[in-house]
C-alpha cells in the first residue's frame, strides 16, 4: 500500500503563496501519475494539476492555470504544487493522488477515479 503524506498548507492573505509537498512511502514513486485534487466545504472535489511520471507533462484546471505550478523530485520521492496569487476560493482541502497506471491520461487526468492512492490533506485557507 502506497503512503501519501502532504504538507505545507496553512492560511494566508489574498495574494500570498503557498508550497505544498507530498512524499509517497513507496520508492517506485517516480514512475507513478500524481496529481493534486482540491475540495471545499459544500462543493464537488475537483482537480487541481496532475503530471506524467517521465517526462513530466503536467495539466491544470482553468481556474489554477498560471498561478499554480506542479513539479515533482523523484529522487526524493515528493511532489509539489507552488500556488502563487490565491484567492479566497482557493480555500480548501488539499489531496495528494497517485496512481501506477493511467491510460488516456490527457484526457482522464482530471476524474478523481483514476487514482488508487490519497493523501489525508492539508488545509490550505485563504482571507480576504
Amino acid at each position: 500500500q502506497v503512503q501519501l503524506v502532504e504538507s505545507g498548507g496553512g492560511s494566508v492573505q489574498t495574494g500570498g503563496s503557498l508550497r505544498l509537498a507530498c512524499v509517497a512511502s513507496d520508492t517506485s514513486a517516480s514512475t507513478f501519475y500524481m496529481g493534486w485534487f482540491r475540495q471545499a466545504p459544500g462543493k464537488e472535489r475537483e482537480a487541481v494539476a496532475a503530471i506524467t511520471p517521465n517526462l513530466g507533462i503536467t495539466n491544470y484546471a482553468a481556474s489554477v492555470q498560471g498561478r499554480f505550478t506542479i513539479s515533482r523530485d523523484n529522487s526524493k520521492n515528493t511532489l509539489y504544487l507552488e500556488m502563487n496569487s490565491l484567492k479566497p476560493e482557493d480555500t480548501a482541502l488539499y489531496y495528494c493522488v497517485a496512481d501506477r497506471s493511467i491510460s488516456q491520461w490527457s484526457t482522464l487526468w482530471h476524474k478523481a477515479s483514476e487514482y488508487s492512492y490519497w493523501g489525508q490533506g492539508t488545509q490550505v485557507t485563504v482571507s480576504s
